[in-house]
């Protein structure tokens, strides 16, 4: 998949993105790549360009629930930013991409710099918060069709294009149910017209519908995101933000970005 600029990273004035460029390498994600364990210690945050990263709950007995997702829009591994080098999830690559990649301890130094990064990093942090509370409603309350429109959509704000590679495996372990309840959701959605799926590729064909058949959850998130992250060019955030150019890193995206940092600190 073609690299696209991390949202958060542009976000960055010039000269604050710059002293970070000579610490990121790039990587290629894999499908199905564990970036961390639970209780892991983490020498690395991930910024997506392309890749989206599940955050996943593990149990004593090797089930999983996924509580977070990742894309162009923020950050993996924020608990080495926040003082800890572990955290009690899995990361987990959803969809494969192009990462940019840096030592944690490299990024807690700019973190305590107390500059702009420390701003917008604190920023999505509080909206991915946003997003795993809202997720643990959902799963309590809503069936697992409206679920998987959710993630669906989710995963689809955060690409370029209404396609995606996701085996059964893997939406199962994302929803936390047997491949069984994948097969009947998908199929639901298959006969109503609104993905096509085959072979582990899903080809949504009528988002609009989607959203219809998604629980109030994804619209929340949605929100949220948009309010705390007014720089975000994520498709959905985008639907919040007319003013904001689909895909661009704009000088003005950066300026707004500064103007919530400056009032945040």
């Amino acid at each position: 998949m073609e690299a696209r600029s991390n949202e958060l990273l542009a976000a960055l004035p010039a000269r604050e993105r710059e002293r970070l460029a000579a610490h990121l390498e790039r990587v290629e994600l894999r499908l199905g790549d564990i970036l961390y364990e639970p209780g892991q210690l983490q020498k690395w945050v991930y910024f997506p360009a392309g890749a989206v990263v599940s955050k996943l709950y593990v149990m004593n007995n090797g089930a999983t629930g996924a509580i977070a997702l990742v894309g162009v829009e923020g950050v993996v591994g924020f608990s080495l930013y926040m003082g800890g080098s572990t955290s009690p999830n899995r990361a987990a690559v959803q969809v494969a991409g192009p990462a940019y990649r840096i030592r944690g301890d490299v990024l807690r130094r700019e973190f305590e710099a107390d500059g702009i990064l420390r701003q917008l990093m604190l920023r999505y942090t509080e909206a991915l918060l946003v997003q795993i509370g809202q997720t643990a409603v959902c799963n309590r309350h809503h069936t697992i069709d409206q679920q998987l429109c959710r993630w669906l959509l989710m995963i689809l704000d955060r690409l370029p294009s209404d396609q995606m590679v996701m085996t059964q495996e893997l939406i199962a372990r994302m929803l936390g149910v047997r491949r069984e309840g994948v097969t009947e959701a998908a199929g639901h959605l298959q006969r109503a017209g609104v993905i096509r799926y085959r072979r582990g590729h899903i080809a949504v064909l009528d988002r609009q519908r989607m959203e219809v058949l998604a629980c109030e959850c994804y619209e929340s998130v949605r929100r949220e995101l948009a309010r705390l992250l007014p720089w975000c060019g994520c498709t959905g955030c985008q639907e919040e933000q007319p003013d904001r150019t689909p895909g661009s890193s704009s000088v003005a995206a950066r300026g707004g970005a500064m103007d919530v940092a400056n009032r945040c600190g």
